[in-house]
């Protein structure tokens, strides 16, 4: 009986002191990226690995870390109000959001999402894809790191960097340059509108060649961004320094 409570003991304790390495492995990564750019995230390491198994020959990828300031302020605008109208006022989590895809999925075989723009800086950074509950609370709990660590510009600069706006394309910049042929300072409205049109399933649609769709998506995007005011919303999320505020 004492052999079996020792080695109970030993069990328990492995299991506590792994879990505070782990709670302060993701504390310490989100403190560092705070002030250091990631050099990769989880999905482009996934998507890479995939493509090296499969041995796929057209597979390239492109990535180009830009700072906020060097990405056209349409594109911020334009994912906002494509992904998260509410980024500038939430805590990482819109409930009412989350409680209206709760109940379309009760009736639909379509799943319906409800991640926020933190969220998804959450998933793609420092974890996999799947719909496990264990996922979701690691993604809960990053997203709630990162909301209490990062101000909301960081959180923009970040998410503009390592979203993927194409197979093997990642960031602001590499779509920029691959989809229109110049900077991500230069975007248009109708560029940022087609790119936050993609995001979604940007293996599935194209910003190079939109589809009916992607066409629509971007026509009722560019809608949403001037109802939010256009650039100067940005201001209230402290996006640029010479936003309005």
């Amino acid at each position: 009986m004492a052999a079996g409570k020792s080695w109970l003991g030993r069990i328990v304790r492995g299991l506590t002191l792994l879990l505070l390495v782990c709670l302060l492995l993701s504390v310490g990564s989100v403190m560092l990226f705070r002030w250091v750019n990631p050099p990769y995230s989880s999905f482009m390491l996934q998507s890479r690995l995939a493509a090296w198994a499969a041995r796929d020959p057209t597979y390239v990828f492109h990535q180009n870390w830009v700072s906020l300031q060097k990405i056209s302020p349409n594109l911020p605008l334009a994912v906002v109000a494509s992904e998260d109208q509410k980024f500038p006022e939430h805590h990482g989590f819109d409930v009412e959001a989350i409680e209206k895809a709760y109940a379309l999925n009760q009736h639909s075989h379509r799943i319906h999402g409800a991640s926020t723009i933190s969220q998804q800086v959450a998933k793609n950074l420092f974890l996999w894809s799947g719909r496990s509950y264990f996922r979701k609370g690691l993604e809960a709990w990053f997203t709630v790191l990162i909301e209490g660590c990062w101000p909301k510009r960081r959180i923009l600069e970040v998410y503009l960097n390592i979203a993927e706006f194409g197979a093997g394309t990642y960031g602001a910049e590499a779509a920029a340059q691959h989809f229109f042929h110049k900077s991500a300072a230069r975007l248009t409205r109708s560029d940022a509108a087609v790119l936050a049109a993609v995001l979604p399933n940007p293996e599935h649609y194209s910003a190079a060649a939109p589809s009916r769709y992607v066409q629509q998506r971007r026509e009722w995007i560019l809608g949403q961004m001037q109802a939010l005011g256009g650039p100067d919303m940005l201001g209230e999320i402290d996006a640029y320094p010479g936003a309005a505020r």
